[in-house]
């Protein structure tokens, strides 16, 4: 079995023992890699968070313009609630698996990518080698938002971004964009043994939930569909609801939070459009009876889709580094589209696999994986002598 260099499996043996749930600082994990690129000869740009204990990192190596950027987030979901039978954050090697968080999504890439640092230390390239390592990626890719800014002052212009989330070392050339709303429905309250007198706030919440399935059916139904991915057209999920003090009182303020994640060709100012169309009618029996019942709806988090075209030449570059010459496109978001965003031409490809290994218990990377990506990083670094 090809195996990953020594180096990179350290370096994740490293990377794996910081606990950067999103909840949690990544200074610690930040200050590593901050000594470790130094050390390998790379500039270095620390970007701190604006509100919380956490920072990004930009590094370069090398001078001029073009170049190739990777990028990577330093952040991990929560363990809390999930039976893991190997220690979370300990690096743990069994067979042709390494287990611990973060090993697929995504500290996988992020190692192989600060070994790729060392072996071009002292390197004679003709172009420059740039890193990002980003935070609060997992919490809807707040940090790289934040980060946007400051990348964008440096005047930085890579020919080519890869975002290194895992896709089984295959060019990934899509993902939806996604929109997430918080609902608050507002009646009135009141004794329920005169329940009819007042205006239920479940009772418009649950009504806006049918709102939602009914225009989740009109994107099921539509022609305009994307059968590259595994659910060919956007879909509206609603995740949470809460409401009501106790039972003998009709609620006057419930919430839904719910979210778009919407296919290319799908405008989500569309969508918001016709969920207010639907909202109207809703709204008029309980007006009857109480003229303040709405429903006020707030976008809490966005980020953006993101689209190459098959035939695009980057994605033929990558297929050639990567050794997979079949695009796909994935479920989940990924940063991509901040960086396609600002004109950088973006694919995202890296080790393992989301769905069968990211976010679960025992989360784990294939050492093949891991080895595939260090000979693809190998491939990067030749391109820019």
């Amino acid at each position: 079995m090809t195996k990953p260099y020594d180096h990179t499996l350290e370096l994740l043996d490293r990377l794996i023992a910081f606990p950067t749930v999103s909840a949690e600082s990544n200074l610690a994990l930040i200050d590593f890699v901050e000594d470790h690129l130094r050390l390998c000869g790379f500039q270095i740009h620390r970007l701190p968070s604006p509100t919380e204990p956490k920072a990004g990192l930009l590094a370069r190596l090398g001078s001029g313009q073009g170049g190739i950027m990777l990028s990577a987030h330093s952040d991990v979901v929560p363990v809390k609630s999930q039976n893991w039978t190997r220690p979370e954050f300990t690096l743990t090697e069994d067979g042709d698996r390494l287990y611990g968080r973060g090993t697929t999504d995504m500290k996988g890439f992020l190692a192989s990518m600060l070994a790729l640092a060392g072996r071009a230390r002292g390197a004679n390239l003709g172009q420059p080698l740039m890193l990002c390592i980003s935070y609060d990626e997992e919490v809807g890719c707040t940090g790289i938002r934040e980060m946007m800014p400051g990348y964008q002052a440096l005047g930085w212009n890579p020919d080519l971004c890869i975002v290194g989330e895992p896709t089984g070392m295959r060019p990934a050339i899509g993902h939806k964009g996604k929109m997430a709303f918080r609902a608050t429905c507002r009646g009135k309250a009141g004794h329920s043994s005169l329940a009819p007198k007042y205006a239920n706030a479940l009772h418009l919440a649950s009504d806006l939930l049918a709102c939602l399935r009914r225009i989740q059916e009109a994107y099921a139904a539509s022609a305009g569909q994307d059968d590259a991915y595994d659910i060919p057209y956007s879909t509206i999920h609603a995740g949470r609801m809460q409401g009501g003090a106790a039972l003998n009182i009709v609620p006057d303020v419930a919430t839904v939070e719910f979210e778009l994640r919407h296919i290319g060709g799908d405008d989500p100012t569309d969508f918001i459009a016709r969920l207010a169309a639907e909202i109207a009618p809703v709204l008029v029996p309980y007006r009857e009876v109480c003229p303040e019942a709405n429903i006020f709806i707030e976008t809490i988090n966005a980020y953006p889709g993101f689209a190459v075209y098959k035939d695009d030449p980057i994605v033929h570059r990558i297929a050639a580094f990567s050794g997979n010459p079949g695009p796909i496109k994935v479920a989940y978001g990924t940063e991509a589209g901040y960086f396609a965003g600002i004109g950088i031409p973006t694919i995202v490809c890296g080790p393992g696999d989301m769905e069968g290994q990211g976010h679960k218990p025992d989360e784990y990377l294939e050492i093949a994986q891991l080895a595939a990506c260090d000979r693809m990083l190998d491939r990067v670094l030749e391109s820019l002598g």
